[in-house]
């Protein structure tokens, strides 16, 4: 068969590119020297296959946040294969995750469920919110307790006596409750609860000390003129009393004063008998004879004082008058032993016996401490020979720091323990140094303690506690029970209705407290809580913890980090 010749069409001599159709349209222009597309379909084309390349990225990202979604609400929790063929029944998700317990009970989402109490805010005495002091129906009792006049006088005292650490009154966290969904879960947490007592309580500034013997009822004893040691009488640990003879020296110097003395006695008898002679003849002698007699017998006077000065001054006991009028051999007898007490008399051979001896006598009631003598030795007024302390009274200085002396005051009772010693001495504070130590910054403090048994040491180191205040029925809490939570000291107080049904709300309710003296496992509360109360005490950290929770991004900015 032969086929018709058909035309081809005539080709633009104008058009240099080379152009393709599709059942006669025409789909684009392609240059043949460069190869690219041109005419009508080309950014169609492009706009096309940029959308449809972008679908798949879109759908990934998708999916992701669909991942991410569903993560988040379900605790990124794979769901089980019949909840999604949905062979089972949803069941209703009832739990607080803010508060740890049911929402069907929790009592700060719904305060419905349990109202709180009155609100009284802040009490500027004691520096609490809700005071228990002023409004005892805030106290979580069964019945409403009655607040006693030595509560509110005893917590006067207190925040008296000492700087207490303060709340903020603008604190909002005593509003607050903690809540458990059992009692099983307040026993897995490990908390432990307290009833509130009362208790002993003191106050005091402690400070390290040493007992030294009172200055004032303490000698060292030396001998007043040079000499030997011719008897000792007494040792070390020896009692001895007022006046009594603890050694005798063998000085020349004695000796030679107690001649003067003599010599002085005669000459005053011998002018004396010239003056009365003279007065008797008066009529019959010149006057300036009489008036030279008198003046020697006030020459003669004043050497016997003279003398008798002289043996007072070495502690010799001389009485003059008692001298006149006797013979100079009675005169001598009466001064050769001047001094030495019968008991050594009578060991003393009178014919042998020197007259250059003087008795070293104790000045007060004591011990001897120390004895640095022996007979035989020679001495001089430089060298102590005995040391003798009177022990019934002691000293104590103790160390106190420097901020605390705005507390103390002459008279405080202080109670000192010697190292190692199981004994407490009391006594009082009677003086407090001007000056603070340049190196410690310490301040030296005094107080006298009586020593009657003689059971206290000289140097001896041990602790001291100068009593501010004594309190024989304080309120206390168990130490670490109260926690500080940035601007508010805080407690965890058991709900009065925790233990009336089974279903009664697990509460515990936050008291801010203000805190006082600390004395071994308590410390004193001096208002927040009432005695009859019940704290959380071990394990009360958990609550803590449940609290700082409660309030992240609460906008309370004193809950500490």
């Amino acid at each position: 068969m032969s086929h018709p010749i058909v035309d081809a069409p005539k080709q633009n001599p104008s058009r240099h590119p080379a152009e393709r159709s599709v059942n006669g349209h025409q789909v684009d222009t392609v240059e043949p020297e460069t190869g690219k597309e041109i005419g009508q379909g080309g950014p169609l084309r492009r706009g096309l296959s940029l959308v449809l390349s972008s679908i798949g990225p879109t759908l990934v990202l998708i999916g992701f946040a669909a991942v991410f979604y569903y993560g988040h609400h379900n605790d990124w929790r794979i769901p089980k294969f019949a909840a999604l063929t949905g062979s089972v029944e949803t069941i209703a998700d009832d739990w607080c995750e803010e508060h740890a317990v049911p929402e069907s009970i929790c009592v700060e989402c719904d305060p419905t469920l349990m109202p709180k109490g009155p609100d009284y805010g802040w009490c500027e005495v004691h520096g609490v919110h809700n005071c228990v002091l002023d409004h005892p129906d805030v106290a979580q009792m069964k019945e409403t307790p009655s607040i006693l006049p030595s509560d509110l006088e005893r917590a006067a005292r207190a925040l008296a006596v000492a700087p207490r650490k303060e709340n903020n009154s603008a604190c909002k966290i005593y509003q607050t409750r903690i809540q458990f969904a059992s009692i099983e879960s307040v026993k897995q947490a490990g908390v432990d609860v307290e009833l509130i007592e009362r208790a002993p309580i003191v106050e005091a500034i402690t400070g390290s000390g040493e007992i030294v013997y009172d200055p004032t009822k303490q000698a060292s004893l030396a001998s007043r003129v040079p000499g030997s040691v011719w008897l000792v009488t007494k040792g070390v640990g020896d009692l001895v009393t007022k006046g009594e003879v603890l050694a005798v020296v063998d000085a020349a110097q004695v000796g030679d004063l107690k001649t003067n003395l003599l010599r002085a006695l005669a000459e005053e008898n011998l002018q004396r008998q010239n003056v009365s002679r003279l007065n008797q003849a008066r009529s019959a002698i010149a006057g300036s004879r009489i008036l030279d007699a008198e003046a020697a017998l006030s020459k003669a006077q004043a050497d016997v004082l003279s003398a008798e000065q002289s043996l007072r001054n070495l502690g010799l006991p001389i009485e003059t008058e008692s001298l006149r009028g006797l013979s100079e051999r009675q005169v001598l007898d009466n001064l050769r032993l001047l001094g030495i007490p019968d008991e050594i008399r009578a060991q003393l051979n009178s014919k042998t016996i020197t007259s250059n001896l003087i008795p070293i006598v104790s000045p007060i009631e004591g011990f001897v401490t120390q004895r640095h003598v022996a007979p035989g030795e020679v001495v001089d007024p430089t060298r102590i020979l005995f040391e003798v302390a009177n022990t019934s009274q002691m000293w104590l200085t103790l160390n106190v720091p420097l901020e605390n002396m705005d507390q103390l005051a002459v008279g405080q009772p202080i109670r000192f323990q010697a190292d190692g010693s199981r004994y407490e001495v009391e006594g009082k504070l009677d003086w407090i140094s001007t000056a603070a130590d340049s190196q410690t910054r310490m301040v030296q403090v005094r107080a006298m303690l009586p020593n009657v048994d003689g059971k206290l040491r000289s140097e001896t180191f041990g602790t001291g506690q100068i009593i501010l205040r004594e309190e024989p029925d304080a309120i206390v809490i168990p130490n670490g029970s109260s926690h500080w939570e940035g601007c508010c000291q805080v407690v965890f107080v058991r709900d009065k209705h925790y233990f009336d049904s089974p279903d009664s709300f697990k509460v515990f309710h936050v008291r801010s407290v203000r805190l006082g003296a600390t004395n071994g496992e308590f410390t004193e509360v001096i208002s927040g809580v009432l005695p009859g109360e019940v704290i959380a005490a071990a394990g009360s950290d958990v609550l803590r913890a449940q609290l700082l929770k409660n309030n992240l991004g609460a906008g309370c900015d004193c809950v500490a980090e």
